[in-house]
């Protein structure tokens, strides 16, 4: 479920970039500027923190203690992308944000936070590492489209590197989720069982499991409508280049 988040490009083409042909109110555009520098950063706190621990260890395993804290509150962070939403400050669907944002939430805190034991896995450096490099590269577009003067690298970078980086988030997240299943089993993490006066069950377990099998139909439609959204966005950035 956090796949969709891991690389999308469709709300930055529904979201920034229809709120600045329609010209968004001064202090909207402030206030947004100014969060989207702060998740830039914020994640680039993260790339520094997994680049220095990796050249004082010498290994690449366990990287996730020394992002640990950072990772939860940028990650978090972006929930209030779905209140920008909600009240109107960017054009985006409430629904489809809420759902990306949601499922990075999920797989931060009730999957790596809570099962201790993967941590250690090196799934979980795999998809921090492809969301790193996704959101320093979105929250910068975001960042240039609010002042009108986006660069083409970071628009191609953009419309690009997900190609790669969302598999790779995929996989990480999926691994992850694999990995913690046999001990969210034993412990009966956040399972209710029956009887009880609610007469109310629910199989945390199960849950993950459904959650893994709902990247089947998800990936590939947002793989895809990727891949044509680049196509449409770069060959009109070509075009207009050349008209310049």
């Amino acid at each position: 479920m956090a796949a969709p988040g891991s690389g999308g490009a469709g709300r930055a083409e529904n979201g920034y970039g229809s709120q600045r042909r329609k010209g968004p109110g001064a202090l909207a555009t402030t206030y947004l500027v100014i969060y989207n520098v702060v998740m830039t950063a914020g994640w680039l706190v993260i790339a520094v923190g997994i680049v220095r621990a990796y050249l004082t260890k010498g290994s690449y395993h366990s990287l996730y203690y020394s992002i640990e804290k950072p990772l939860k509150f940028f990650q978090t962070g972006a929930l209030l992308e779905i209140l920008h939403c909600a009240f109107g400050i960017v054009p985006s669907s409430v629904v489809l944000t809420a759902f990306q944002v949601m499922s990075r939430v999920f797989l931060t805190w009730a999957v790596t936070h809570s099962v201790k034991e993967v941590q250690n896995e090196d799934s979980v450096l795999l998809f921090v590492v492809a969301w790193t490099i996704t959101e320093i590269i979105r929250y910068s577009f975001y960042t240039f489209s609010l002042l009108n003067h986006l660069p083409y690298l970071i628009k191609w970078a953009r419309y690009t590197l997900f190609i790669v980086l969302y598999p790779m988030g995929v996989s990480g997240e999926l691994l992850t989720i694999y990995a913690a299943l046999p001990f969210v089993r034993q412990a009966g993490l956040y399972s209710i069982s029956l009887p009880n006066k609610y007469n109310f069950s629910f199989d945390y377990y199960t849950f993950l499991i459904l959650v893994m099998i709902s990247y089947i139909p998800i990936f590939p439609q947002l793989y895809f409508h990727m891949l044509h959204q680049r196509r449409k966005v770069l060959s009109h950035a070509e075009e207009h280049k050349k008209s310049e």
